[in-house]
């Protein structure tokens, strides 16, 4: 006997075919119970493939979210250690400055 899926009967409703339920089937028959069956297949790899393109965007998607809050969380702590950079080198250059001014201070070493 043969048995065929809801979706099988309706590829075959829709070609405007209906096949026998018992086996054998004659070589038309079974031609284009394979086409039908082709059809289904390629439709189920057609939404797999779909399904899997729409599963690597989203990857792609939060990896380039997740990549631009670092690059904004980067950029906002070399804002900062820029900074601290022009800070610290306003103090070294007052250092120089003040210890350039001053007079040359001789010191005395005792040798034991």
């Amino acid at each position: 006997q043969l048995r065929l899926t809801e979706e099988e009967k309706q590829l075959l409703a829709q070609e405007g075919v209906t096949l026998p339920g018992d086996l054998p089937l004659t070589q038309a028959e079974e031609r284009l119970l394979k086409k039908v069956r082709r059809k289904i297949r390629n439709k189920q790899s057609a939404q797999d493939s779909r399904r899997r393109k729409k599963e690597y965007l989203d990857g792609l998607e939060s990896r380039a979210a997740a990549c631009s809050a670092l690059n904004q969380e980067l950029r906002k702590k070399v804002q900062e250690l820029e900074k601290s950079n022009g800070s610290l080198l306003r103090q070294l250059q007052a250092l120089i400055k003040e210890t350039s001014t001053k007079p040359a201070q001789t010191g005395t070493c005792v040798l034991v």
